[in-house]
């Protein structure tokens, strides 16, 4: 009725798909004991030191947050040897996505990314009125040569998540720096590595070389998965100084909260509790991989805190029959795989109950 009111690209938009919810199951089915392994949270909980300096913050409420997160940008940049000046806090690194096409694309320019990938890139994108240009993976992999042949005089802006979401997939640290070099002046990349702290056995690219260089370079960050703190939402920015300002000039001034930026210098101090995550989750999926190679199920490695699971039937209906056992997954069916499911590494007994589970559900 009130279409006439909004543009073309807002009418026909689709809104994010989230995880399941908790709380919507257990109305639902009527279960109060639910396993969460669908939105790749962690599997430990949030850090120790990031609920004391939450908890402590809390008499301090009524006041407004720093605007600038004076505090946390400056451990932030501390940690990553960079300068205070280089950093962008959003709320959760969506509001990073969400700048970033903001500050650089206008209606008609093109957003370029693979597929499938994190959903929310095309959201925004279709949102600012810009033209959406998606590359397949290849193998499951960034096709960084079909990327490369799909930019032209339109494209101004490439979102490139690595590790992949979905599929857990790695771009090779030279395949990625040969892919930037070639890369026009005028295109922002947008590097997503909402999953680095999770890689393992293989080397990065070098972020600081790139801030400092002259290419147009905007890496995201998060806490919400190595440090537990989905529920604070907080992810940033890290860029060249001049990239940085243009983000920070149309940010909301208090776009993290109070408790939000105290957990986060928390939890960037608690060493502790961020290599116990890594750890658990690499022995989680060692164990996963092989439970299912007993079983004779398909999987996909990964480098991260979930992989892909090839069930060689509908995702959907082994879904919602995980979902009458207490466990929920993620089908990606949304993402064109209907036969695949997304798990989440949890604890050891959580990922043991999923593999009783699954075999119930699939007769095994």
């Amino acid at each position: 009725m009130f279409e006439y009111l909004v543009t073309p690209e807002i009418a026909t938009l689709s809104p994010y798909p989230p995880g399941k919810p908790i709380e919507e199951v257990r109305r639902e089915f009527g279960i109060d004991d639910i396993v969460k392994l669908a939105s790749n949270e962690n599997m430990l909980g949030p850090s120790p030191k990031a609920m004391d300096a939450v908890a402590a913050t809390l008499p301090t409420l009524h006041r407004y947050p720093d605007a600038s997160g004076y505090e946390l940008r400056r451990g932030l940049a501390a940690f990553h040897s960079l300068s205070p000046e280089n950093i962008v806090l959003g709320n959760g690194s969506d509001e990073i996505i969400e700048l970033s096409i903001r500050a650089f694309v206008r209606p008609g320019m093109e957003v370029l990314f693979s597929k499938p990938t994190f959903i929310f890139y095309a959201i925004v994108a279709q949102a600012a009125g810009a033209r959406i240009a998606e590359v397949p993976l290849k193998n499951f992999r960034h096709d960084l040569a079909g990327l490369a042949r799909a930019i032209g005089e339109k494209t101004r802006l490439i979102f490139l998540d690595n590790p992949n979401n979905p599929s857990g997939s790695l771009v090779p640290r030279q395949d990625l720096e040969a892919f930037i070099a070639d890369l026009p002046k005028n295109v922002v990349l947008v590097l997503d590595e909402a999953y680095r702290d999770f890689v393992r056995g293989e080397e990065q690219i070098d972020t600081n070389r790139y801030i400092a260089g002259d290419k147009p370079v905007i890496f995201m960050r998060t806490f919400s998965k190595a440090y537990g703190l989905a529920g604070l939402r907080v992810g940033y920015g890290m860029a060249h100084q001049e990239l940085a300002s243009y983000l920070d000039r149309i940010r909301q001034p208090f776009n993290m909260n109070l408790l939000a930026q105290a957990g986060a210098l928390a939890a960037l101090d608690d060493r502790e509790f961020y290599e116990k995550t890594r750890q658990t989750t690499w022995a989680g999926l060692d164990f996963l991989y092989g439970e299912l190679d007993a079983l004779g199920l398909q999987y996909r490695k990964s480098q991260t805190n979930y992989f892909l699971i090839d069930l060689g039937r509908s995702a959907d209906e082994v879904m919602n029959g995980l979902l009458r056992e207490g466990l929920i997954v993620r089908s990606m069916s949304s993402y064109g795989m209907n036969q695949t499911i997304r798990l989440t590494v949890g604890l050891p007994e959580e990922n043991e109950r999923f593999l009783r589970a699954l075999k119930k559900v699939l007769g095994l």
